[in-house]
């Protein structure tokens, strides 16, 4: 499995300890909080960091001059995600939190952005089409959000999430009204 081209690897892993009480406890916060369908997105998003967390350390082993070739690479990606700024160090890198990469996600900035009131909404509102980066319609709630495209983000024209549709009121007459005129 994975081996062949059409399919695909597992993206995530599991904690060690899965029935760590404290873990479960900060785990289910960060479901709440961030508005992740279940726990496997956000052990993508663990996973992620660590990878990136890894290359860092692996730039830290290198020699001076190895090291001034490559981390430069990395430094920009990472700035233009957002994760850190540009004039950022390896130690920056290295003290990234989970959070800060849910936050970059589609999912979490149109939050912020349209001002909705929940997370769950702005998932909604993502997977039902209504979020829109320029001109393209974005339906993927982990998308991750670059610095440029995060002031293109807007909702489609002609939906508002979170507030209730007023109908039109009708005027009842009374059948005697009806009749005298």
């Amino acid at each position: 499995m994975g081996d062949h081209p059409k399919n695909s690897r597992k993206m995530w892993r599991k904690p060690k300890r899965p029935l760590n009480y404290d873990l479960l406890n900060e785990e289910l916060y960060v479901l709440g909080t961030y508005g992740l369908k279940n726990k496997r997105e956000l052990w993508k998003a663990h996973t992620e960091l660590s990878r990136i967390r890894n290359q860092a350390r692996s730039l830290l082993a290198l020699t001076q001059d190895v090291r001034s070739r490559k981390e430069p690479t990395l430094m920009k990606s990472l700035t233009r995600i957002g994760l850190v700024k540009e004039d950022s160090t390896l130690d920056d890198v290295l003290n990234l939190k989970v959070t800060d990469l849910l936050g970059r996600r589609l999912q979490t900035v149109i939050q912020k952005k349209a001002n909705i009131k929940s997370p769950y909404l702005a998932r909604q509102a993502v997977v039902h089409g209504h979020v829109m980066i320029g001109e393209r319609v974005v339906n993927i709630p982990s998308y991750t959000v670059t610095v440029e495209e995060e002031n293109q983000i807007n909702l489609s024209p002609g939906v508002e999430i979170g507030k209730t549709k007023q109908q039109p009121v009708i005027e009842e007459t009374k059948p005697e009204e009806q009749i005298e005129k």
